[in-house]
C-alpha cells in the first residue's frame, strides 16, 4: 500500500477551484466526476479518451482517494 501513496499527490484541493472540491492535478476535473463515471460503467479507456489531459494513474488516484475516505474505526461488541 505504501507504493500507492504517491498517487494521492495527484489529487489537489484549492479553495478557489471547483468550490474547494478535490480535483486532479490542479485541473478542473473533479475526483467525484471520475468516480461517478466509473460507477456508471464508463470504462477507463472512455474516460481517458474524453479527457485527453488525464493519465491512467489519475483514475487510480481517484479510486485510492475514495477508498481512503471510507476508512472508519472498527466497532466491536
Amino acid at each position: 500500500m505504501t507504493q500507492l501513496s504517491p498517487l494521492l499527490n495527484r489529487i489537489t484541493q484549492n479553495p478557489g477551484q471547483c468550490g474547494g472540491r478535490p480535483c486532479i492535478r490542479g485541473m478542473r476535473i473533479r475526483v467525484s466526476d471520475i468516480l461517478e463515471m466509473l460507477a456508471d460503467n464508463v470504462s477507463k479507456e472512455e474516460i481517458l479518451a474524453d479527457f485527453p489531459d488525464l493519465e491512467a494513474e489519475d483514475i487510480q488516484a481517484c479510486l485510492l482517494f475514495a477508498a481512503r475516505r471510507t476508512e472508519f474505526p472498527r466497532i466491536t461488541a
